[in-house]
This record gives structure tokens, sequence and C-alpha cells, in this order.
């Protein structure tokens, strides 16, 4: 089913507020009961803004930017550019984040945001993500988008606590890694 009223766009200097509100709201509906209560109700979108303007005057080193908009109103984010392997430039690419405004969730706005992230990294290989381990709800969606867990794991721990993340591939031809 397509959503006219929804449009992706490159993310402007202006958007980063809204930006930052989606991606902290974000955390805190996407990772409640995932990681420590006291750690999520402490983030701030107004600090978030303060690094995601600096960053974004900065360049961010071939970071894509991109935001949903409906009606006006920014309800969802993404961000992707070249993969990270620690110092190493692979030649790959990785979806960084991808976050909803939790009353956009479910409306086909992230699915939206993704297929235009994949169509932008078309000429890459691979694109890589890395996702909470016990996060199910978004293994499924990157599940139903073709990525597949290729088994590498990384340790992760917020306040103390293990919050393990899993790297997932989608390879170009759509095959698991």
């Amino acid at each position: 089913m397509s959503d006219d009223s929804l449009r992706i766009r490159p993310m402007t200097l202006d958007d980063c507020d809204r930006v930052s509100e989606i991606r902290i709201r974000g955390w805190q509906y996407a990772y409640r009961g995932l990681m420590p209560q006291p750690f999520l109700d402490g983030l701030s979108a107004e600090r978030d803004a303060v690094r995601r303007r600096a960053r974004f005057r900065d360049g961010e080193n071939g970071v894509t930017d991109l935001v949903a908009e409906r009606g006006g109103e920014i309800v969802g984010w993404a961000a992707h550019g070249p993969y990270r392997d620690g110092d190493v430039r692979t030649g790959d690419a990785e979806l960084y984040a991808i976050y909803l405004d939790p009353a956009h969730v479910g409306t086909g706005a992230g699915r939206r945001l993704l297929e235009t992230v994949l169509a932008q990294c078309a000429r890459h290989a691979r694109v890589y993500l890395w996702v909470l381990k016990e996060n199910a709800r978004a293994r499924r969606f990157y599940e139903r988008a073709g990525f597949r867990p290729d088994g590498v794991e990384e340790p992760y721990e917020v306040d103390g606590v293990p919050v393990p993340e899993v790297r997932y591939v989608r390879n170009r031809d759509l095959t698991s890694a």
C-alpha cells in the first residue's frame, strides 16, 4: 500500500531538534525493559540536539541523514553511511540508526525510510546494521526487509547492565550471510 502523504527527504540543520526528540523518544519506547529505566529516563533531547547540530555542521564524515515527513511533521529519521569496522572502511554500507516517533510506529514510515536507505545503498554489496539482541520487534522488522544475523555479536553495556548487540547483513542479492 502506497502512502502518498509520506515524504522522505534529506535532513536539514533546522530538523535537528525534532530528529533529536524522535531519537530520544524512540530509545525510550524501543528499549523500555531492555535497558535500565533510569538511563532511559535521563536521556535529553536538548543535549542530543546540541551534539546533532555540531555533527551536522561538521559534515558527519559521509553520513546521510534522512527524515520521514507526513503532513509537514517529521515522524521519523534514519542515518546511513560507510560501514564502520573499527578504523577500517570496507566499502560496504551501514544503517546507523532508524527511529520513529512512537505514535507513528506501524504506519509504514519506518518501512519507507528503510526502503529509501536501501535504494541509496544499492551500489554496495552489503548493508550492515547493529541491533540489540533482545529487541525482537526490531529484529523482525529487519528480517522482513531481507536482513539476516551473521553470527557476530558485540558486547554493550548500559549503566553496568549488559545489552549485547547482534550484527545483521543484507546482501545485494538478498541472500543471507
